[in-house]
């Protein structure tokens, strides 16, 4: 095995493996054992006991973030011309129709989040197969397809996030930046963390929510007590 470099020892010093944190711990520990020099993402992933090829067991839920995902969302607003100020006033960054969906089919996707109007699903749902692959699909559970389509813009750029169990049962979503300071890491963590819980399927048997763990884009992974989280709420 290799020399640690010092950030490896510093790690080493302060984070063991195997502990599990109380999540505002956690959070604070994760300032402490991240050293990029960029801006790193916080990435929360939970664990559930959940049967995902069940459709009563399908985990998906939005949530707004108090403190904002610390990313610049790009949002293309697809809608008639009736709601295009509105759409404007908003502050997405594209709005039209017809010339997007034809961007769209030359392979442009220089987009994070797609919002539409009911009337207009017909064209946008053409695109499916280029914009399903990239998560970018609007979808009516996300309230990304809305008459308010105004207010679907404001929640976007607010920290609006959507989230979905993976195939594995594990649910995995950004909810920051690392120059966050920690107390707006947790309360990020703890909203997320919140709206999972609420979700947990009636006719689900056993544990619902396994495990959980939290790290930056180049950190190590920080174990949560979700047992501790989950009783602090109830």
């Amino acid at each position: 095995m290799g020399k640690l470099t010092k950030n490896q020892k510093a790690v080493t010093a302060k984070y063991e493996h195997a502990k599990v944190y109380s999540l505002s711990e956690a959070c604070a520990l994760l300032k402490e054992v991240t050293f990029t020099k960029f801006d790193a993402t916080v990435e929360l992933s939970v664990n559930l006991g959940v049967d995902p090829r069940k459709a009563n067991q399908m985990i998906r839920g939005v949530v707004t973030l108090p403190n904002g995902t610390g990313k610049v969302v790009r949002v293309l607003a697809l809608c008639t011309p009736d709601k295009e100020e509105e759409a404007k006033a908003a502050g997405a960054d594209y709005v039209g129709l017809d010339e997007y969906v034809e961007k769209i089919k030359g392979g442009w996707t220089d987009i994070d989040v797609i919002v539409c109007t009911p009337s207009v699903m017909a064209k946008v749902g053409a695109l499916g197969k280029i914009l399903g692959p990239r998560g970018l699909m609007p979808n009516p559970k996300t309230g990304t397809v809305t008459m308010e389509i105004g207010n679907a813009v404001k929640d976007v750029k607010g920290g609006k996030i959507d989230f979905k169990v993976d195939k594995t049962g594990i649910v995995h979503c950004g909810i920051g930046k690392i120059s966050f300071t920690s107390e707006q890491i947790y309360q990020n963590a703890a909203e997320v963390l919140s709206a999972i819980a609420k979700l947990k399927p009636q006719a689900l048997k056993g544990t619902y929510m396994k495990g959980a763990a939290i790290c930056t884009t180049m950190s190590p992974g920080i174990k949560i007590d979700t047992k501790a989280f989950l009783n602090s709420i109830a």
